[in-house]
């Protein structure tokens, strides 16, 4: 094919990844980075650093907790320091770089070949699963054609300088998904990824800062990155993402290197960055993100509305009337007038406002962020043995003229647990109970709408029963339900929605 001529389709916004504690101040922002040197010692709790992550994902089902799981992924993302060390001296305060010297630690998670398989083999779509993008000249420029991203179209954007971004690589790798779906357990929030594999000698993005935390983990090649404090507090640990900057607007960078296959880099939302490709090698990296919209700002912004609304509802104090003459010392043209109308005026707010905390919802408003959170997760990914025992290995089939197997033989000894810790939410809303779950999500981002079902109020301690004794199996005869029957009906529910696994096989195994 000839060489394609760089035509800008469309002025394209930036696609962040999308996934997605305390407060930082301005020391935070400017804080130095720290390197870290794996020299390959590992401590007895730790993931042995070095070690195959699919072997490393093999080891993690026999882990009984999802939690536990994550954990120790993570303890393996990050080795050789510890998480603790992390989230007290790095998350959301400064840079972090991870050099290896091992450029198989990540192998395993994605690769070149993998990306060249996916084009040919799967609906890539560009614009919304790939990017072809550039940076020249100070310029950045996104040169999407519209349809399938087709092998032949694509690699000849590459050969002629473009980068190439995979915004949801999960949606198409299974160890990605595998990856991402266990770490959003260590998060509490989404964790998502986008995939870039940039040319030799070339650039694919202006310098801008994300809203999101990022662990950018390079697999193959390597590439010279830049990163570079926050330029004013109002940009420390922002909301949003920025535009693209001109390099005349950044000053210099704090960190200035090269990562190699199996570095890591993770800098905090707000840390403006860059990445160019070296002209001897090509580069492919993942970038691993979370904690989108989720600070205190964010559950306030849920919280205080529903407060005043109540408190507006229930204190006549905040329905009586305003002062008749009010409009004669408020307003931007009385901000520095000194009048005791304007005092008093400040002191009732203030009053009004402190109360508010006393009619805060803030469980119902966590509520609300944690179905935003379940919206946003992926589906766990289940081991053979657990789709064997739930919903999934059911032998229901048509044969011999008639449907056989349908119905699931629960009885008060059969033994089962939740798939996950993190896979169910109870929520009121009005006077129903909703309750939330992942297992019927997509892997590709708010393709299907949030999954709920209505729970009578006499199964909600049942549900909380099974919280508690996960990851135990327990008889269905155990529920905290009035009748058997309804303790059956319950388990029947949970595990048609794929939920829960039993113990043990419902039917012979020659049927599974």
């Amino acid at each position: 094919m000839g060489k394609r001529r760089r035509v800008k389709l469309h002025s394209l916004p930036e696609k962040r990844e999308r996934s997605p504690p305390a407060g930082v101040g301005s020391s935070a922002a400017a804080a130095a980075p720290e390197v870290m040197r794996d020299k390959g010692r590992a401590s007895a709790r730790r993931p042995e650093a070095g070690s195959s992550l699919r072997r490393l994902l093999r080891e993690l089902e026999a882990v009984p907790h999802s939690r536990e799981k994550a954990a120790r992924l993570f303890e393996w993302l990050l080795a050789p320091i510890s998480s603790q060390q992390f989230f007290d001296h790095h998350w959301e305060k400064k840079p972090l770089l991870i050099r290896r010297c091992n450029p198989v630690y990540y192998q395993g998670l994605f690769s070149t070949a993998e990306f060249d398989a996916i084009l040919r083999d799967r609906q890539v779509q560009f614009g919304v699963n790939l990017d072809v993008t550039s940076y020249e000249d100070g310029k950045r420029e996104t040169h999407n054609p519209l349809g399938r991203a087709l092998p032949s179209v694509v690699w000849d954007f590459y050969r002629n300088g473009c980068s190439l971004r995979m915004l949801n690589p999960q949606a198409f790798s299974a160890t990605v998904w595998h990856f991402l779906s266990l770490l959003q357990e260590r998060f509490g929030s989404m964790v998502g990824a986008n995939t870039y594999l940039t040319p030799s000698g070339t650039q694919g993005f202006a310098p801008h800062y994300d809203d999101i935390e990022a662990f950018v983990i390079q697999l193959e090649g390597k590439k010279h990155w830049r990163v570079y404090s926050p330029r004013k507090e109002a940009e420390v640990l922002p909301r949003f993402s920025s535009t693209n900057f001109l390099q005349s607007e950044i000053g210099e960078p704090i960190l200035e290197t090269i990562l190699e296959a199996g570095d890591l880099l993770y800098f905090p939302r707000g840390f403006i960055h860059q990445g160019d490709c070296l002209p001897e090698a090509h580069s492919l990296h993942i970038t691993v993100s979370s904690f989108q919209r989720n600070c205190w700002g964010d559950l306030l912004e849920k919280l205080l509305p529903a407060a005043l609304q109540m408190a507006i509802e229930e204190d006549v104090e905040y329905r009586q009337g305003l002062p008749i003459d009010y409009l004669d010392y408020t307003g931007v043209l009385n901000a520095d007038a000194i009048d005791p109308r304007r005092d008093a005026f400040m002191r009732k707010l203030h009053t009004l406002i402190t109360q508010l905390v006393n009619y805060a919802p803030v469980d119902a408003a966590v509520d609300e962020k944690a179905k935003g959170f379940f919206h946003d997760c992926l589906p766990p990914v289940l081991t053979e043995t657990e789709k064997a025992l739930s919903v999934y290995g059911l032998p229901a089939r048509w044969e011999n003229g008639d449907v056989q197997d349908v119905d699931v033989p629960f009885n008060a000894k059969t033994q089962v647990r939740l798939v996950r810790y993190g896979i169910v939410r109870l929520c009121n809303e009005g006077d129903k109970i909703l309750l939330y779950y992942t297992t019927e999500n997509s892997r590709v981002y708010h393709k299907e709408e949030p999954k709920y079902c209505e729970i009578e109020p006499e199964y909600t301690d049942s549900i909380e029963f099974l919280l508690s004794s996960y990851p135990k199996y327990v008889r269905v005869e155990a529920f905290p339900c009035v009748t058997l029957d309804d303790k059956i009906a319950l388990a029947t529910i949970l595990f048609e929605k794929g939920l829960l696994v039993t113990k043990s096989p419902l039917f012979p195994v020659k049927h599974i």
